[in-house]
């Protein structure tokens, strides 16, 4: 039975993951290298607990209970050496999650379970890195974590049955709807996200359409809830360009081919919501949209 969890990584999806733990009732470790960031991670739980409370949604004991639910460490070592379950959910680049998981299998306990929150690099490969391949799991939970229902359960090569099965009905004690999938580059989520938002980067590369009217075209007439490009800056454009280059190098099929223009636009530095500009512009505290002045007419 898993009762304590370790998460790696304190950024948006690291101390969102501990918050919907903490909230169910687990112990949970957060661990980050960064103190300030660790405290910054806590902040951000209550203020997310705040507003879950304002729309009725949770109560301030339910915040005080979670808070108290998390402890922090800056250093893997001992932020593991009693968990059940890991979750590394740090930064999407393949040599940092390869060095983390090292660190986690020497340390961990025998019977722990190592999970990632890859959105789409390969479980096999970070499992190869372990001496329990058939412990490894994906997790790719969605942002923001405390609000979207969906963890995307990813098999690797190896994973046991008995593994992915305890994944699944904890997932559900989390309130979340697991879906399993299979180790390929991208998963479901992003194989398919991916290629519509590189499809719509690409529409207006080519000049078939202005920003606002391919986000348009998309909210109206398909029902989705944000556009591709406004959805892009969302994720942050060198993630999503990061998940194109995984699916590209892993077909080796032309059609995953990063936009050109997405691939100026994050040597550039545009990167979306996180540097306050990508397709649009973001003033802190607007929630308006006001398209980047690369792309007005």
């Amino acid at each position: 039975m898993i009762k304590q969890v370790s998460v790696i990584g304190a950024g948006t999806m690291g101390n969102g993951i501990a918050h919907v733990f903490a909230q169910h009732g687990f112990s949970v470790t957060l661990i980050d290298v960064s103190a300030p960031q660790l405290e910054k991670a806590l902040a951000t739980i209550a203020k997310n607990f705040d507003r879950q409370i304002a729309k009725g949604n949770s109560t301030e004991a339910d915040k005080s209970t979670a808070l108290g639910n998390i402890i922090t460490a800056t250093d893997i070592p001992s932020g593991v050496k009693q968990a059940d379950l890991v979750i590394e959910a740090a930064t999407e680049n393949m040599d940092l999650k390869l060095s983390i998981f090292k660190q986690i299998d020497a340390a961990a306990p025998a019977a722990c379970i190592l999970a990632t929150n890859t959105s789409s690099i390969s479980i096999t490969k970070i499992a190869s890195v372990t001496n329990r391949p058939d412990a490894v799991i994906g997790m790719h939970f969605m942002n923001p974590v405390p609000v979207m229902k969906l963890v995307e359960i990813i098999n690797g090569y190896a994973t046991k049955k008995e593994v992915t099965e305890t994944i699944v009905a904890m997932s559900k004690q989390l309130g979340k709807v697991p879906c399993t999938v299979n180790d390929y580059p991208g998963f479901i989520a992003n194989r398919i996200l991916m290629p519509m938002i590189n499809e719509a980067v690409c529409s207006l590369y080519e000049g078939v359409a202005g920003v606002e009217e391919i986000d348009t075209v998309m909210k109206l007439g398909m029902a989705h809830p944000m556009g591709p490009l406004q959805l892009a800056d969302f994720i942050g454009l060198d993630v999503c360009l990061s998940i194109l280059q995984v699916l590209f190098d892993g077909f080796g099929n032309p059609k995953y081919a990063p936009c050109p223009l997405l691939v100026n636009m994050v040597t550039a530095g545009k990167l979306g919501v996180k540097r306050g500009e990508g397709f649009y512009s973001y003033t802190p505290g607007s929630k308006e949209l006001i398209v980047s002045n690369q792309f007005k007419k």
